[in-house]
C-alpha cells in the first residue's frame, strides 16, 4: 500500500485506542499534530484504533482523515486495551513503516507537549522512553488515595516479579518505543487483552536488551468520558503477574542448576580434603564452600546472567555474591528455628522449607542486586 511518506525521514506513529472518546479524540490528534510543527525531521503520522464505538469517535476521525492524510483509522471488535494495541502494532510496523511508535491515551490525560523530549531520548540511543508517574518529578494528582495505593503496589508487584526493578512506571500507558524492538516481540504470547498488556509488554522489550528511559509526567484528569478500566481489567493484572513470574523463571532455573552443581562442588572439594590431603573435618567445609561459591559465581555470571549489561566491576559482583549467599544462609537458619522450635516442625522438613525459601530470597537478590539489570 503506497502511502506517499517521505522515505528520508523517521516516521512517527502514534497509536491511539478508543472506545467512546467523541469529545477528546480530535483535540487529542489537533495537539498532537502541532508538536511537530517545528519538528522537520520526523512524519508524524496518527492511527486511531477504535473499538467500534457506538458514539460519533469514528465518524470526527473519518472527517479529520479527509483534511489530513496522516490520519488513518482502524476499526475492530471490542476486545480489549492490550488487542488494540496488537492490531495498531502491526498496522503501524506493516503498512505505515514506522520507525518509533508512540503509545499514548487518547482522552487528553497525557501532556503532548513532552513528545520532543520523547524523541530527543530516543535520538540519544534509549530505544524505550516511558512517561513516567513514579520517577522523581512525575505524580498522579488526582487519584484518590485507594488508587494510588492500588496503583503502587500493582507497579510494585510487575517490577519485582517480572524482573524490571530498575524501571519506576510499568503500567504507564505513555511510551515511545523503537520498531526495532517491537518487532522482535512475540505478541502471541503476550495474552493479556486489557489494561495488563502495558507491563507484559515492559517486561518483554527489557528481558530483549532494550535501552530504556524514564521521564517525568504529571497524569493529567480525563477532560471528557468515563474511565474504561473495569474489573475484569484489575483481575486480568493480577492474574497475569505469576505469568510474568513464570517467564521470567529462565534465569531461575539456570541460577537453581547452578546451586546444584555447587552441591557436587562442596562435597567433592570437601570429600578429596579429607579423604586424600588429609585436612581437618572441621576446617575441610571452609575450603570446600568457598570453592563451590567462586564455582557458582563464574556460572552465574557468564551463564546465568551473561546476558545482561553491567556497569559495575567483576570483583564488585564477587562482594555482592557472597553477602547474597551469606544472608541467605542466615535466613535459611532462621526459617529453619522458626518452624522447629516455635511450632514442632519435623527438624528435617524445617530445613527443607528453609533451603527452598532461602534459595529464592537468594536469587531475588543476587538477579535484583548482584546482576541488576541495566536500563
Amino acid at each position: 500500500m503506497d502511502i506517499g511518506i517521505d522515505k528520508q525521514t523517521q516516521r512517527i506513529v502514534f497509536v491511539l485506542p478508543t472506545f467512546n472518546e467523541e469529545d477528546n479524540i480530535k483535540n487529542t490528534i489537533q495537539q498532537i499534530f502541532e508538536q511537530f510543527t517545528n519538528l522537520n525531521d520526523y512524519i508524524c503520522l496518527v492511527l486511531v484504533v477504535d473499538d467500534n464505538s457506538p458514539d460519533e469517535t469514528q465518524s470526527i476521525v473519518t472527517n479529520l482523515i479527509k483534511q489530513n492524510k496522516n490520519i488513518f483509522l482502524l476499526t475492530g471488535p471490542k476486545t480489549g486495551l492490550g488487542n488494540a494495541y496488537k492490531r495498531g502494532f502491526k498496522y503501524a510496523i506493516q503498512t505505515l513503516e514506522a520507525d518509533i511508535v508512540f503509545q499514548m491515551d487518547s482522552d487528553g490525560q497525557h501532556d503532548t507537549s513532552l513528545i520532543p523530549l520523547f524523541l530527543d531520548k530516543i535520538e540519544s540511543g534509549y530505544d524505550v522512553v516511558i512517561g513516567s508517574r513514579f520517577t522523581e518529578g512525575g505524580s498522579i494528582p488526582n487519584f484518590s488515595f485507594f488508587r494510588r495505593f492500588i496503583s503502587r503496589v500493582g507497579n510494585f508487584l510487575v517490577r519485582y516479579v517480572g524482573g524490571v526493578i530498575n524501571i519506576k512506571d510499568c503500567t504507564s500507558g505513555y511510551r515511545a518505543i523503537k520498531t526495532s524492538y517491537l518487532e522482535e516481540v512475540d505478541f502471541t504470547f503476550l495474552s493479556t487483552a486489557g489494561y495488563s498488556f502495558q507491563s507484559s509488554l515492559i517486561c518483554d522489550l527489557v528481558w530483549r536488551g532494550a535501552k530504556v528511559s524514564e521521564i517525568p509526567i504529571t497524569f493529567g484528569e480525563r477532560k471528557a468520558g468515563d474511565s474504561k478500566l473495569s474489573l475484569n481489567d484489575q483481575i486480568e493484572f493480577l492474574l497475569n503477574i505469576p505469568r510474568l513470574g513464570f517467564r521470567n523463571m529462565k534465569d531461575f532455573i539456570k541460577y537453581s542448576l547452578v546451586g546444584l552443581s555447587g552441591v557436587f562442588v562442596n562435597l567433592g572439594v570437601y570429600t578429596l580434603l579429607t579423604r586424600y590431603f588429609e585436612f581437618s573435618e572441621i576446617f575441610a567445609p571452609l575450603i570446600s564452600i568457598e570453592v563451590a561459591l567462586i564455582s557458582n559465581f563464574i556460572l552465574n555470571n557468564f551463564w546465568t546472567f551473561g546476558k545482561r549489561v553491567q556497569s559495575s566491576r567483576l570483583r564488585l559482583r564477587f562482594f555482592k555474591f557472597h553477602i547474597a549467599s551469606g544472608l541467605a544462609a542466615l535466613f535459611n537458619y532462621l526459617i529453619f528455628l522458626i518452624l522447629f522450635v516455635g511450632f514442632d516442625v519435623y527438624d528435617i522438613l524445617a530445613n527443607l522449607i528453609g533451603i527452598g525459601i532461602a534459595a529464592i530470597a537468594n536469587y531475588l537478590i543476587n538477579s535484583n542486586w548482584t546482576w541488576r539489570r541495566e536500563i
